[in-house]
């Protein structure tokens, strides 16, 4: 019997580790909440740019648990609702290019705020990367509606994506120092706005 508990306790942890690793390599890699968190803390610094970080991690983890209690029965039963929320994205994102591409450049200086918590939310609730992760991910770790391993998987990916998208605003912030006058900063929105419209042009070309 203790071997037997013994193997349980190891599957147990395996499953967890996958998990971490999945979330790890799901939120630390590039995407549109990413762009901005990076390229708010360069603008606004990190402390400011926590208001993202934590609306994009907590929207993110909403968006798990209900697709894991059964939100994406209903969109099998409208697909045209997930068309909907794919074009929303891509328009989304192009807005968020355009302002980026727009922006005077000046840090701090109360011209402009950073991106609030709700911001965050709504972008990762637009955003066809967290939806496309958020699926994958309940497909592989709790695709036989176990709720309590929902739940844990859920306060799991919460601790990784916060850890991982304040990671790119810390990065943001890092480039600050070197960001001093209105052009660089004005360059470099501009290149996060060009990243962010590739995100748009790729998912179009793709046909989601």
């Amino acid at each position: 019997f203790w071997r037997l508990g013994i193997f349980s306790q190891v599957s147990i942890m395996n499953i967890y580790l996958s998990m971490a690793a999945f979330a790890l390599a799901a939120s630390i890699t590039p995407g549109p909440v990413n762009i901005v968190a990076l390229s708010a803390g360069a603008q606004f610094g990190f402390g400011a740019t926590q208001r993202h970080v934590f609306g994009a991690t907590l929207g993110f983890t909403l968006l798990l648990v209900l697709l894991g209690l059964g939100m994406h029965q209903l969109l099998i039963l409208w697909p045209g609702l997930t068309r909907l929320i794919q074009w929303a994205g891509v328009a989304f994102l192009l807005f968020m290019a355009y302002r980026l591409a727009f922006d005077d450049g000046r840090l701090g200086n109360g011209a402009a705020q950073a991106p609030s918590c709700w911001y965050g939310a709504l972008m990762q609730w637009l955003n066809p990367k967290a939806w496309l992760a958020s699926v994958a991910s309940l497909g592989a770790f709790v695709g036989d509606g176990d709720i309590r391993l929902l739940w844990q998987f859920a306060g799991l990916y919460f601790v990784i994506c916060y850890a991982s998208v304040a990671c790119w605003a810390y990065v943001g912030a890092m480039l600050r120092g070197l960001l001093r006058q209105a052009r660089n900063v004005q360059r470099f929105n501009r290149a996060m706005a060009a990243l962010l419209a590739a995100s748009a042009c790729y998912l179009l070309a793709e046909g989601f």
